[in-house]
């Protein structure tokens, strides 16, 4: 095992091709994450696994799916569900056979800085800055929704103007236009400062507050399936693939657009991975982490959309609530109060895993010398990037005041699926170079898995930048807009802050990665 960089050189043995510009880490030390002495190796495989359902319990279920439903795929959302979890586990195969070979932290970033260089890994790196910050603004938006609904039933009213987004979608004769009312969103911002301050504690209390949210979630989510099928109305799921209306709105175009909406509440089991410089034994337990949480989520998911569906018309399920939405529909109040309090808890246990997971890829970042040094600072006695921390923090609560939930989601499923694919492919490359290594998780079936991975990842873009395009077609430009700002900026930054930067670098002590 490579414990230190001095004996670098022995990594062309274990990785034939183009390797030389990981030979110093410019960032904060020397050492690789794997092998740093200050973090806690204290992950075991149910931690993990739970760590995993954590992220992808809530941010499908308490968000997207009705979003989905009604404006997409109707009670076909089930349909939607299966077909994203099937995308995402040819990615999750891949992800599981890179950490057993690379356990750091860092996950699709790491993963493309050693297999296809820095210029691609900063691609990747900017990429899942937008997956998990925006994911977790649009967790928080949905979490404020919820704590707004719990509070309303005791007749405690927040101002409208501190619990909505100050951008908002207004409905015109060709579809939502996304409009700047004023405003901001208060209470989600507030949600995603008090989480950020508790992974502030070290990863032991967060992995326990988790382990405790996700067993509580599950136990709801399974109490509203129970209860919710004697409320099941079956004509609610006729006809069950509604009729094309246009575009993506319903039909077959509309399962697979609501595949693409709710691609990013799996996002979760790529949070797994980012943890595996914390993992007590990164080769056997992040597979189980990441491929149980996938296999695990995507059961519960499909079995809850179909009893929603039949509880709720379709139609009526475009809120940021729908499981506590179906509740109140029921009728018993402790039933809704009970949900709802299910709602807050899983999404809460969600931006926490996200925020961490972030946190983590921010570390990684600048490590490697391409994000200032404040990210990787750890805290000696609680082995946290403190300021790193608050920084991402103070970041994402403001995504989360500013933006609606309806974009954030968007933009997430772009950034995931492309990370997605990208992991996917440099399995593939690394299987090229790798021929008759063992290694501790190979998946079987040669490269024709990864190769449908990146297919399958890259195919769930195609409906949102379809959309995207749509829409700017119709007028409403500002997702696009936001989209291409952000790329452009990544690629500002890239050429006036992290080429000079290395550069520097190298200069002043000799050493240090090259620029291609």
């Amino acid at each position: 095992m490579l414990l230190q960089t001095e004996r670098v050189r022995n990594v062309p043995k274990l990785i034939p091709f183009r390797f030389t510009h990981a030979a110093r880490r410019p960032g904060c030390d020397t050492h690789f994450e794997a092998d740093e002495p200050t973090l806690q190796r204290s992950l075991g495989p149910v931690s993990l696994v739970l760590l995993g359902m954590g992220s992808i319990i809530g941010a499908g279920i308490d968000l997207m799916t009705g979003v989905a439903a009604a404006n997409y795929a109707g009670p076909a959302v089930v349909l939607s569900f299966a077909l994203a979890g099937f995308a995402c586990a040819f990615a999750a195969l891949c992800y599981a056979e890179l950490s057993t070979q690379f356990p750091v932290s860092g996950s699709a970033y790491s993963y493309a800085y050693r297999i296809l260089g820095q210029k691609a890994a900063w691609a990747v790196g900017w990429l899942l800055l937008l997956e998990y910050g925006v994911s977790a603004a649009g967790v928080a938006v949905g979490w404020s929704a919820s704590v707004t609904s719990l509070l309303q039933d005791y007749d405690v009213a927040l101002p409208h103007a501190l619990t909505s987004a100050s951008i908002h979608p207004l409905p015109t004769p060709n579809g939502p236009v996304l409009s700047f009312l004023g405003g901001a969103n208060v209470l989600a911002a507030g949600g995603v400062l008090a989480v950020a301050g508790w992974l502030l504690l070290g990863i032991r209390r967060m992995a326990a507050f988790n382990a405790v949210a996700v067993a509580l979630k599950v136990g709801i989510l399974l109490l509203f399936i129970a209860v919710g099928v004697f409320y099941i109305h079956p004509s609610n799921w006729h006809p069950f693939i509604p009729p094309n209306e246009g575009g993506s709105r319903h039909g077959a175009a509309g399962v697979i657009r609501g595949a693409s909406a709710i691609f990013f509440a799996y996002i979760g089991f790529e949070a797994v991975s980012t943890a595996a410089a914390e993992s007590r034994n990164p080769q056997r337990n992040i597979p189980i982490g990441i491929i149980g949480s996938l296999v695990a989520c995507t059961i519960i998911y499909t079995i809850v959309a179909a009893v929603l569906t039949g509880i709720v018309p379709f139609r009526e399920l475009g809120g940021a609530a729908p499981i506590a939405f179906a509740a109140t529909r029921i009728g018993l109040p402790w039933f809704s109060m009970l949900t709802k309090v299910g709602s807050i808890i899983g999404l809460t246990s969600v931006m926490l895993v996200l925020l961490f997971g972030q946190s983590r890829i921010l570390m990684s970042m600048a490590r490697d010398g391409v994000l200032p040094e404040l990210f990787c600072k750890l805290d000696p006695g609680r082995a946290v990037p403190v300021r790193g921390t608050v920084v991402l923090g103070l970041v994402i609560a403001t995504l989360a005041a500013l933006l609606p939930m309806e974009l954030l989601g968007d933009l997430v499923t772009l950034g995931t699926a492309t990370a997605f694919a990208v992991v996917c492919f440099c399995t593939v490359r690394l299987r090229w170079s790798q021929t008759g290594r063992s290694v501790p998780f190979w998946i079987p079936g040669g490269a024709s898995i990864p190769i449908v991975g990146v297919v399958a990842s890259l195919a769930m873009t195609v409906p949102v930048l379809l959309d995207m395009i749509d829409k700017a077609r119709q007028g409403d430009s500002m997702p696009s807009r936001i989209l291409v700002s952000y790329l452009a900026l990544g690629l500002i930054t890239y050429t006036a802050y992290v080429v000079p930067k290395l550069q520097q670098r190298r200069n002043g002590t000799g050493i240090g990665p090259t620029l291609g």
